[in-house]
This record gives structure tokens, C-alpha cells and sequence, in this order.
């Protein structure tokens, strides 16, 4: 129990404070700088430090999710929706970078919560844990598309981002239906979205 307490804590550690490595190159690298103004440079970096933060807690969520899971099999599924979570952190920190932001002061307030959730869920059985992460990447397929149109329309390189990615949540969305996720109740999925709500109108700013 102790090893393996020290792996999640080190995964966490890693999570919050190291650069998160990926496999697939990044999304629109070889598109040319658009010409942005200030004030556009930094509505951009605000989304997508909200759209950071997310993959943060999908970080938390997986990793909990994964310490309770039943099932070799949908531990097995969960790892690897992980890894390209952990992709998508790299990707959006990377924009950050290059628009002048920073990432959330929150970030460590996120994980933990999240963290809890997704341990929380596996708990109750690999049907609700597969339904919460279902629904779970549900909501983030929606934030996505609603950035998409937030996004000044010239900056194409955040935009190659963000629809990778959104195509990569609706197959993780769809794996964990594949495997036997439950629906949610509706009460679940409402409190789910007024929490994504106050995170993401909070990150914007902080």
C-alpha cells in the first residue's frame, strides 16, 4: 500500500508541476502564427488555460478512477484514455506558452477534488465509474466546441488543438459506453455541470 501510495503521489506531483510528455506531435504545429492582438492573445490563452485545468482534473479523475476499478479490463481502458489526457495537457500548456499565459493558480485545488470524485466513483462499481467518465467527457465534448467559437477566428493553431482533442473525448466517451457506463442519474449529471460551470468562469481568470 505504501509503494503504491508513493506512485500516485509522484503521478500527482508530475501532473501539477512537471511538463507532460506526448506521443503525437502537436495539433496545427506547422500552421503559421496568426497575427493577434493583445487583447485576443489573452481571451485565447484564458480558454485555453480553462481547457488545461480540465485535462488537470481529467488527470485526478482517471487516476482515482483507476485506483478503485473492479474490472483488469476497464482499468486497462482508463489507463490508456489517461495517456491522451495526458497528451492534451501538453498541447494546451504548450498554447499557453506561446500566447504569453500562464496556467491556473488552482491547479492543485482541482486535482485534489478531482482526485477524490474519481476515486469516489470507481468505489461504487465499474457501471457508475464507466457512466461518470462517459458523462464526464459528454461535458468537455460541449466546452470544447464552445471555445471553438470563441476563439478569434484567425487563431488556427489553438483551434487544431481543441478539435483534436474533442475528437479524442468523444471516442473515450464512447469507450466507456462500450464497456458497460452507466447513464447517470440527471440530479448527478446537473450538480457534474453547475460544478464545471464555477471551475471554468473561476480559471478564466485565476
Amino acid at each position: 500500500m505504501l509503494d503504491k501510495f508513493i506512485i500516485e503521489f509522484d503521478k500527482g506531483l508530475r501532473t501539477l508541476l512537471a511538463q507532460a510528455p506526448t506521443l503525437r506531435p502537436l495539433p496545427g504545429r506547422d500552421l503559421p502564427d496568426a497575427e493577434l492582438a493583445a487583447e485576443e492573445k489573452r481571451h485565447a490563452a484564458s480558454l485555453m488555460r480553462i481547457n488545461h485545468c480540465g485535462e488537470i482534473c481529467a488527470q485526478a479523475l482517471y487516476q482515482g478512477q483507476a485506483l478503485t476499478a473492479r474490472n483488469a479490463e476497464v482499468k486497462a481502458a482508463l489507463e490508456q484514455a489517461a495517456w491522451e489526457e495526458t497528451e492534451h495537457l501538453n498541447w494546451t500548456e504548450t498554447r499557453i506558452k506561446e500566447l504569453g499565459g500562464r496556467t491556473s493558480l488552482l491547479n492543485p485545488l482541482w486535482y485534489t477534488g478531482s482526485l477524490a470524485l474519481g476515486a469516489l466513483a470507481g468505489a461504487l462499481g465499474d457501471k457508475w465509474n464507466l457512466g461518470f467518465l462517459a458523462e464526464t467527457e459528454r461535458q468537455v465534448e460541449h466546452h470544447l466546441t464552445e471555445h471553438l467559437a470563441k476563439l478569434p477566428a484567425q487563431d488556427e493553431k489553438s483551434r487544431a488543438i481543441l478539435e483534436q482533442m474533442r475528437t479524442d473525448e468523444i471516442q473515450h466517451a464512447q469507450t466507456a459506453l462500450d464497456h458497460g457506463g452507466a447513464p447517470l442519474p440527471l440530479p448527478v449529471k446537473a450538480a457534474m455541470k453547475l460544478s464545471s460551470k464555477v471551475m471554468t468562469k473561476t480559471v478564466y481568470w485565476i
